[in-house]
C-alpha cells in the first residue's frame, strides 16, 4: 500500500516529515529509524542525482554519503550494525563526522557481551552451538565499546543491550538471569544511557524491572515476533524504570524475522499497515509528554514495509 499523494511529490513527504518530528524532538520525543542505508528510500528520504558517479548511481557513495541527507529529516537513528563487531575508533570518527553534531545515534552492544550462547548458524562459524566466554564481560565492554565511545558521549541517545531469545532452561528463574545481570549493570560508567532489550516474554518479570530501575537502566518496549504487544508491556506496572523511554518497532508478533524479509524488502512502500503497533507508539509518546520524560523511539522496515511512512502515520495521528 502506498500512499499516493505523499509520493506525488517527494520533497512535500520529506518536508511533513521533518517538521513533525523536529516539532517533537522540542518535547524531547526523537524518533528515527533502525539504520538508515536503504535505496528502497530513494525518491522519498534520498534525492538520487546525491549519489551520481559519471552520471550513474553509485551504490559506494550512497553507502557513504546518505546519513547527511538522513539527518536532515531525522533527529536520531539506531546503528544495528555494532552488534555485529566492535567498530574501530577510525570508524567512529567517520561515522561521527558525517552527521551535524545536534544528531543522536543510539547503538546496539555488540553480541559478544550479550549473547549466551551461539546460535548454531554458518555466521559463527566454530562457535557455533558454544557456550560464549565473554557474556556480560565488562572488561571487554569497556575496553573495546565504551573507551572508544567517550568522546563522543554528548552525541549518543542510549546504548541497547539486546539479549536474543534465550533457550528454554538457559536460566532456571527470571531470579538467576537478575543475578547474572544486577553486577553488570553496576559496573557502567555513568556518562551513557543505557537500556536492556529482551526477547523471552517470561523475563517480564517485577524481578527484571527492579533490577534496571536500581541502576537507572531502561527497558526497551520492543516490538518482537515472541513478545508481548507494545501495549502489553506498557500496562505492566512500573515498566518504565528510569526518566527516559526508549522503544524499538521491530516485527509484527507470530512473524518471523525471514518472512518479513522476504515480504517487504526492498523496502520502498508501506504494504501492511499494523494499527496496534501504531496506537501503542502514540500512547508511548503521550505518557512521554504527560510524564516529562525524553523518548527514544526507532521504527524498523519489516514492521510494515517502510520505515518513514510508518512514523509519518504515528507522528500525523499524535499531534
Amino acid at each position: 500500500m502506498v500512499t499516493g499523494s505523499l509520493f506525488d511529490d517527494p520533497h512535500s513527504f520529506r518536508n511533513k516529515l521533518a517538521q513533525a518530528l523536529a516539532a517533537l524532538a522540542k518535547d524531547r520525543i526523537f524518533i528515527g529509524t533502525s539504520s538508515w542505508k536503504y535505496e528502497g528510500w530513494l525518491d522519498q528520504i534520498y534525492t538520487p542525482s546525491n549519489y551520481l558517479y559519471h552520471g550513474r548511481f553509485s551504490k559506494k557513495a550512497f553507502e557513504r554519503d546518505c546519513l547527511r541527507e538522513y539527518a536532515e529529516i531525522f533527529p536520531t537513528v539506531c546503528g544495528d550494525f555494532a552488534f555485529y563487531q566492535f567498530p574501530t575508533e577510525a570508524f567512529w570518527q567517520r561515522l561521527f563526522e558525517r552527521a551535524p553534531a545536534g544528531f543522536q545515534f543510539a547503538f546496539k552492544v555488540p553480541e559478544q557481551i550479550t549473547c549466551r550462547l551461539f546460535p548454531n548458524n554458518p555466521r559463527y562459524g566454530a562457535q557455533g552451538g558454544l557456550e560464549n566466554p565473554s557474556f556480560l564481560d565488562s572488561y571487554l565492554l569497556h575496553a573495546e565499546f565504551l573507551k572508544p565511545l567517550e568522546a563522543y558521549q554528548d552525541r549518543i541517545a542510549v546504548l541497547i543491550f539486546e539479549f536474543g531469545a534465550f533457550a528454554k532452561g538457559a536460566f532456571s528463574s527470571v531470579a538467576e538471569f537478575v543475578e547474572r545481570l544486577d553486577p553488570f549493570l553496576a559496573e557502567l560508567p555513568a556518562h551513557f544511557r543505557y537500556a536492556v532489550e529482551i526477547r523471552n516474554e517470561e523475563l517480564l518479570d517485577r524481578e527484571y524491572f527492579a533490577c534496571l530501575r536500581s541502576h537507572g537502566v531502561g527497558h526497551v518496549f520492543s516490538a518482537w515476533a515472541k513478545m508481548p504487544e507494545l501495549g502489553a508491556q506498557l500496562a505492566i506496572p512500573e515498566s518504565i524504570t528510569t526518566d527516559f523511554i526508549v522503544s524499538r518497532a521491530l516485527l509484527r508478533r507470530g512473524r518471523k524475522y525471514e518472512q518479513a524479509v522476504q515480504l517487504f524488502s526492498p523496502y520502498k512502500e508501506l504494504r501492511d499497515p499494523y494499527p496496534e503497533v501504531r496506537a501503542s507508539l502514540r500512547e508511548l509518546i503521550e505518557r512521554a509528554r504527560e510524564e516529562r520524560r525524553k523518548a527514544y523511539i526507532y521504527v524498523n522496515n519489516r514492521i510494515e514495509g517502510n520505515a518513514p511512512e510508518t512514523i509519518m502515520a504515528v507522528v500525523d495521528a499524535a499531534g
